[in-house]
C-alpha cells in the first residue's frame, strides 16, 4: 500500500487491550484472549515473518529498516538501511528472503545481516517494486510485483507496464511471470503442502486460489474470498487471514468467520510466530499488535 509520510521517534513498548465482538462460532482466539498493542511510534509497519525459534522480523519502510520482536518480547533493529524491504518471508536455510523495492529487487538476508540481490528484472526490464513473497516447499519462490509509486524512485510509471506475480525457480536462475489478468496482486501465501497459491487482487477488491502445477505454473483460478488484501496468512484448519481495515478471516469455504478490529488507519499485513506458533502478529501503520489464537499457523515461516 501507499506509505505514510511521516517520521517517527523510538518505538515505545506499551500494551492496549481491545474488545473483541460477540462471536457466534468457535472463536480463534484462546480463551480471555484479546488483541494487545506491543509497540508504537512506526512510520508505517509491513511484511512479518518469523524465524525458526518464533522471532519476528517486520519492516519500517518508509525509516528504511528491518526490526525483531524477539519470543522474550524485546524489541531491537536487525538491519538498516534495509533496501526500502517491504513484504519478507524465512527460507528454510534461514535466510531472510526480503522484496527490496528501493532499487525493485528481491534480496537474501543472510542471520548476520549481510544481503545479496538474487532477482531484479524481468524481460530486460526493472521490476515495478516486489511487494510481498512465499517461498514454495520445493524453494522455488512466488512474488507479487504491483506498482506504488514510492518517493525514493525517480521513475513514475511501472517498467513492467502490468502487475503481475511472479516464480522465481529454486536455483535462483530462471523467472516466469505466472499471472497476467490481475490488475494489482499484494498479498501472497500458499499452503505449506505446495499445492494451493492466494493471492490478493487489492484492486479488484478479491483473493484467489490457484492449484501450483508441477512446473510451477498456476491453474484452476478461483475465487477465494470477495475480499482484497495487502499481507495475507493461514492457519492450520486452512483459515485465511486478509488484512486492510482490521484483519478479515475466511474459512475454507470463502465464508468470513472473524474480524480482528485494529485501532489504526490500516491493516498492512499478519504473520504467526511465538515459541509455539500460535501468535498472531499483526503490522498496522504505526503499531505493532498480537493476539493469541488456539490455532498454529500453517506456514512454519508466516
Amino acid at each position: 500500500m501507499p506509505l505514510h509520510p511521516s517520521l517517527i521517534a523510538v518505538p515505545a513498548l506499551v500494551t492496549l487491550a481491545l474488545a473483541a465482538p460477540a462471536l457466534a462460532f468457535d472463536d480463534l482466539r484462546a480463551p480471555g484472549a484479546q488483541v494487545e498493542k506491543l509497540a508504537e511510534g512506526f512510520a508505517f509497519t509491513e511484511g512479518p515473518t518469523a524465524d525458526a525459534a518464533g522471532n519476528v522480523f517486520f519492516t519500517d519502510q518508509p525509516n528504511d529498516r528491518i526490526l525483531k520482536w524477539s519470543v522474550d518480547g524485546k524489541l531491537t533493529t536487525f538491519l538498516q538501511p534495509a533496501g526500502r524491504s517491504n513484504g519478507m518471508y524465512f527460507d528454510r536455510a534461514g535466510n531472510l528472503i526480503a522484496c527490496a523495492d528501493e532499487k525493485n529487487e528481491l534480496w537474501s538476508i543472510a542471520k548476520d545481516g549481510k544481503a545479496t540481490v538474487i532477482w531484479k528484472e524481468y524481460d530486460k526490464k526493472k521490476l515495478n517494486g516486489p511487494n510481498d513473497v512465499w517461498i514454495h516447499p520445493s524453494g522455488s519462490l512466488y512474488f507479487t510485483d504491483p506498482f506504488y509509486k514510492r518517493p525514493w524512485w525517480t521513475h513514475d510509471a511501472p517498467p513492467q507496464g502490468g502487475q503481475h506475480v511472479y516464480r522465481l525457480s529454486a536455483d535462483r536462475k530462471k523467472i516466469k511471470r505466472v499471472t497476467t489478468d490481475l490488475e494489482q496482486p499484494n498479498g501472497i501465501i500458499g499452503s505449506p503442502d505446495g499445492k494451493t497459491l492466494y493471492v490478493a487482487d487489492i484492486k479488484a477488491g478479491k483473493t484467489y486460489a490457484y492449484d501450483i502445477q508441477k512446473d510451477g505454473t498456476l491453474a484452476g483460478k478461483r475465487l477465494q474470498a470477495a475480499l482484497g488484501s495487502d499481507g495475507m496468512t493461514l492457519d492450520e484448519e486452512g483459515n485465511l487471514y486478509l488484512t486492510g481495515k482490521g484483519v478479515h478471516v475466511f474459512d475454507k469455504t470463502g465464508k468470513e468467520i472473524q474480524v480482528f478490529d485494529i485501532p489504526e488507519d490500516w491493516t498492512a499485513n499478519v504473520s504467526f510466530g511465538g515459541a509455539d506458533h500460535r501468535t498472531l502478529f499483526i503490522t498496522a501503520s504505526k503499531g505493532l499488535y498480537a493476539v493469541r489464537l488456539r490455532v498454529k499457523g500453517a506456514n512454519a515461516a508466516k
